[in-house]
């Protein structure tokens, strides 16, 4: 089973390798951009699930101070602004207007932001309050999570 940095870590880097095929799509790919945007959508879904259900409550459950569960805050308000703004806005642009390659770059530059921050300073937080064998159950619990939800969706 992964450890739960490298399941998360290798969500970053599928969503970052779909963000950039995204924006380097022109407007004339309407179809290419309808796909990768749904793909996009799910894999975010998928990933701040378990993050938001698992990853961050064991984090901030053993937080010591207000400084480490404002850094656990911090991440669930990032993806926030991520699933109630910024996604379905872009959701809701012509993938075909200029609009749309903005508001892309945008998503790509918070998703981005998000995932190095998290990576640097989230993941090293979980390896101060948890111990190894609470990473390994953590790790496991997040990938039968993920498996679960990927098959809800289909």
């Amino acid at each position: 089973m992964p450890t739960p940095f490298e399941l998360l870590h290798s969500d970053h880097e599928k969503v970052r390798q779909l963000l950039e095929k995204l924006t380097e799509t022109t407007n004339r790919a309407e179809k290419t951009r309808t796909q990768l945007l749904a793909e996009i959508a799910t894999e975010l879904e998928v990933h701040t699930t378990i993050e938001e259900e698992i990853f961050y409550p064991a984090i901030a459950a053993r937080a010591r101070n207000n400084a480490q569960r404002e850094d656990v805050a911090e991440g669930f308000e990032e993806h926030r602004a991520v699933k109630r703004l910024v996604l379905p806005d872009l959701q809701q642009t012509d993938v075909t207007s200029p609009e749309f390659g903005g508001r892309a770059k945008v998503l790509r530059e918070l998703v981005l932001h998000h995932a190095e921050e998290e990576e640097d300073e989230l993941f090293e937080l979980a390896r101060q309050l948890l111990s190894t064998e609470q990473l390994e159950e953590l790790g496991t619990h997040m990938q039968a999570r993920k498996q679960e939800l990927l098959e809800q969706k289909g």
